[in-house]
């Protein structure tokens, strides 16, 4: 019994008694002991697991696992923030609500970035997560628990979320596939917020067709997330939803400063596969997208001081006394938050401060939109984008300390939170020491489906 097969062969073998579903779970959790103390990328796993389920769905009684940011009734949801140890969820999240009626395993909440904060979830309250590949790496972030859990084969397949590339980025640099969805058509109820414009949640796979399976039961409309788009309101978008096999390339982009060399070769083989399968390369220009970094890092910033605001001490989570009501705000916050969420904080209270607005907030608006158009217009000429999905291979600990260079992991990733094109990364080999590469492939809006065809193409032309 292996956890890293699909979810259609387990699927098979549950059906045909080949084991049962209480004995896959047990499975799991025998994976869990034996790695998880090394690999750290469990928050939680929980005591009294539902395995009963009667419903017969691809889904049902496969043992998964979510983010810590992501609300199960009854259950602990802290963000990996200190701030938010001891918080309850008392309802549950769109996705684990479906997730529910599919019959789910899930088997406990993943570790991540503090708050979501983070390239490389070294910053977690609970620890830092290792990759599986090689312990002395990071697995990447701020989905570095739910990336590592399926590379160890701990769980099946995860949930995670991505507001600048944190479920694909965590995915590359654990080997497996991670998607995110397009902006609005997975509901971000019961997600903990962090920028809301931006956050996605969205399956972590070992394949792209798993990747599919897990992406359909979860796209569902919900009236309760205002951002939710009602089937209906998609079906423009999809004119694009058909694969005619272009592929266009940002050369400009991706041959930038900052990308390994390494991580070039292997995107030049990766396309030269596709080639060989039948897709035609076109290179395309994107002209501004070389400012999404600095643009996410005005927005992001700005809408998680906004949404960390309602963490004060006084109405849950960690709660610290003071003399008076700011000195009260200080030591809570400044004991509950870790450094990168502070500094975040910081940074957005100061563009969204008096005299700033302006100056930076308004026009990183601006020129978001100007990003997103041009990606739109790219979609004119070619069915999907392509580039790798990081400029770099995963990182020892402590080996990127200054936070610019962090941030720099997101640059393939970020502009398509900014236009909330539905993305995904997949796995295209590994170097001489073992260390994986990703390609990352963006298509059109709500067009997901063409997502899956080129990923499950990419999965063949690479075997």
């Amino acid at each position: 019994m292996n956890l890293q097969q699909t979810i259609e062969q387990l699927y098979t073998a549950l059906s045909k008694n080949k084991f049962s579903k209480e004995e896959l779970l047990e499975t799991a959790l025998d994976v869990i002991n034996k790695k998880d103390s090394d690999i750290n990328a469990f928050v939680e796993v929980y005591k009294d697991i539902e395995t009963n389920s009667t419903k017969d769905t691809l889904l049902s009684g496969i043992p998964m696992g979510i983010k810590d940011n992501i609300l199960y009734k009854g259950r602990g949801a802290s963000a990996a923030s200190k701030i938010l140890e001891n918080y309850t969820a008392s309802y549950d999240s769109h996705v684990v609500s479906e997730l529910k009626k599919h019959g789910a395993t899930i088997v406990g909440r993943l570790n991540m970035d503090d708050s979501a904060m983070g390239t490389s979830t070294e910053s977690s309250y609970y620890g830092p997560t290792k990759n599986p590949i090689d312990l002395t790496r990071v697995p990447g972030g701020s989905s570095g628990g739910p990336a590592a859990a399926v590379a160890a084969g701990m769980v099946n397949y995860s949930l995670g979320s991505d507001t600048g590339g944190s479920i694909r980025q965590p995915a590359a640099m654990c080997g497996v596939v991670g998607l995110k969805p397009s902006y609005g058509s997975v509901s971000r109820n019961g997600l903990i917020a962090m920028a809301s414009s931006l956050d996605v949640i969205g399956p972590i796979t070992n394949n792209v067709r798993d990747a599919e399976i897990v992406f359909n039961a979860i796209n569902t409309y919900d009236p309760l997330d205002s951002t939710c788009i009602p089937e209906e309101k998609r079906a423009p978008f999809k004119v694009k939803n058909v694969n005619n096999k272009v592929i266009g390339v940002p050369r400009s982009f991706v041959n930038g400063e900052g990308v390994s060399d390494e991580v070039k070769a292997n995107f030049q083989t990766s396309l030269d596969a596709l080639r060989d399968a039948g897709y035609t390369m076109v290179d395309i220009e994107l002209p501004h997208i070389q400012y999404a970094l600095a643009v996410y890092y005005i927005l992001q910033p700005a809408e998680a001081s906004s949404n960390l605001a309602r963490y004060d001490g006084v109405r849950f989570g960690l709660h610290k006394d003071g003399a008076t009501l700011e000195e009260m705000y200080k030591n809570t916050k400044g004991e509950g938050f870790g450094k990168e969420v502070q500094r975040r904080i910081m940074l957005g209270t100061y563009v969204l401060s008096s005299g700033y607005h302006d100056e930076y907030y308004y026009k990183a608006q601006k020129l978001r939109k100007k990003i997103t158009d041009e990606i739109k217009k790219a979609f004119e000429k070619v069915d999907i984008i392509a580039t790798p999905t990081a400029p770099s291979l995963p990182f020892k600990f402590g080996e990127k300390k200054d936070p610019i260079t962090l941030y720099l992991e997101d640059i393939f990733t970020v502009p398509y939170n900014l236009s909330g094109n539905p993305a995904i990364s997949i796995p295209s080999g590994f170097n001489d020491n073992g260390l994986p590469f990703a390609m990352h492939f963006t298509a059109p809006m709500f067009c997901e489906e063409k997502l899956f065809e080129v990923g499950k193409d990419f999965e063949r032309a690479i075997l």
